[in-house]
């Protein structure tokens, strides 16, 4: 079996959105150039990897690779296909599975982010992918349990693996020195994120609004959709009239939870606040331990005065920092409002290598890259003010640390990168050596075009 530099990461990602494409390719009545006539490449057990599941995997593998890591070849792209729909099968012999209701949660927040992007306008769905809510929604379903009994079984296989210094060393002397990833310059840059606190009388005109509402419901006067499509701020659940879909215990606010939680059925809550702003909250329904609702929020803005407070607030801090009464990373973890970045000491991070060191491409906000063009190593911003598309204005400070210049792997610049990579390869082993031994618990059948790859061959 030959090395899975591809894994499982990026078709599980983009599974979802392969299945709707490929509707809207098949419903088209005009050739498109390039487009693949679909057939089945493989089968195992009842399981198919599509001509189409391939060509698509490999054009986003092509799209989403990283600079200075080998873009996987077509036959990696069909290898971890194959050895994805092993796992399913495998999965289905050993008892493997996943909840129903762990599939159907993530399953309804699937289709909202779907029909959010549409307005909520269920009715465009067949012209637009072909399909009935009802059919996509099953279509989601399907595809979401295949991928988590795929992370399910991929968790167990690799239960346990751990990558010592020593293994990075020595994966790092085992590639020729010639064929050394080469890096992009790197930054490492920090912040410390102050939301401005909205003074009460602002809350005190929500609450009251909200207040209203619930009396407006109560009389017959609107109903509950109507007024969420008309004011709710969640641009997530506004379009559905408010409806959030089903979550379990602990994955919304502690508040929100609480009070929706002591709800019963259709009941409507007074309005409670959360670190997103204040919700009136209906319980529509509970599944053991899911529980489905809908609400309305309204986040209050932060008046001129609340956030000049919130500047003066950083400014004095940055004063603190720069004449050394507290280090920029004991500041940012406990005074920061940030958590993405507080628990790191203030710094982005890569999410796939949890590195500080990033690229200026990595930074994906414009507004940071053209901040960083202007300053010098070393130094810190005044107070700036940027929005938060789910809380509003915000002030922050940006602490421009380091600046790593291009340049090819090595041991003390790159070790976080190298120690990821080392965890892939031997990831890849053992997905290659359990690979070997459960091929032989299923059937699998490879159409002759894939022969060159070689998959299902001893190595």
């Amino acid at each position: 079996m030959s090395k899975f530099k591809f894994i499982l990461v990026l078709f599980l990602g983009c599974f979802v959105h392969v299945t709707f494409g490929q509707e809207n390719e098949q419903n088209s009545t005009a050739p498109v150039i390039g487009q693949v006539l679909d057939k089945i490449v493989a089968k195992v057990n009842n399981y198919i990897v599509l001509e189409s599941d391939v060509q698509r995997a490999y054009l986003d593998a092509i799209a989403q690779s990283r600079q200075g890591f080998e873009t996987p070849s077509r036959c990696d792209v069909f290898e971890s296909l194959l050895i994805n729909k092993l796992m399913v099968a495998k999965a289905e012999l050993d008892s493997v599975m996943v909840s129903d209701a762990e599939v159907m949660i993530q399953a309804d927040q699937r289709f909202a982010m779907i029909l959010a992007q549409l307005g909520g306008d269920e009715s465009v769905l067949p012209e637009i992918y072909g399909k009935t809510a009802d059919q996509m929604k099953s279509e989601i379903e399907e595809s979401l349990r295949e991928q988590l009994v795929i992370q399910k079984m991929q968790s167990k296989i690799t239960e346990g693996l751990t990558v010592s210094p020593v293994e990075v060393k020595r994966f790092f002397n085992s590639i020729p020195r010639d064929s050394l990833p080469f890096f992009s310059a790197e930054v490492t840059v920090g912040q410390i994120v102050k939301k401005p606190e909205v003074n009460e009388g602002v809350k005190n005109d929500i609450v009251n609004q909200l207040r209203s509402f619930k009396e407006m419901i109560q009389d017959g006067r609107s109903d509950f959709q109507t007024l969420a499509r008309q004011y709710s701020e969640d641009p997530g659940s506004a379009a559905m009239g408010g409806e959030l879909g089903f979550f379990r215990r602990g994955e919304l606010a502690p508040e929100y939870e609480a009070t929706a939680l002591g709800l019963r059925p259709g009941e409507i809550s007074d309005p409670v606040e959360t670190m997103f702003g204040f919700h009136m909250i209906q319980l529509l329904e509970r599944r053991g331990n899911t529980f489905n609702t809908r609400h309305i929020l309204i986040r209050p803005r932060a008046s001129e005065d609340d956030i000049k407070k919130a500047e003066r607030y950083l400014d004095s801090l940055k004063s603190q920092i720069n004449d050394g009464k507290i280090a920029f990373a004991k500041a940012a973890k406990e005074y920061s409002d940030d958590r993405s970045t507080s628990d790191n000491g203030g710094f982005f991070t890569d999410p796939q290598t949890a590195s500080s060191r990033l690229t200026l491409r990595t930074l994906d906000d414009p507004l940071l890259y053209f901040t960083l063009d202007t300053m010098e190593v070393g130094a810190m911003t005044p107070p700036m003010r940027f929005e938060d598309e789910r809380e509003g204005t915000k002030v922050r400070i940006l602490y421009y640390k380091e600046r790593f210049p291009a340049h090819r792997a090595n041991m003390d610049d790159d070790y976080e990168k190298l120690k990821a990579a080392t965890r892939r390869k031997k990831e890849e082993e053992l997905l290659s050596k359990w690979f070997l031994t459960a091929k032989e618990d299923v059937f699998i059948d490879v159409d002759p075009s894939y022969d060159r790859c070689e998959a299902l061959k001893d190595r």
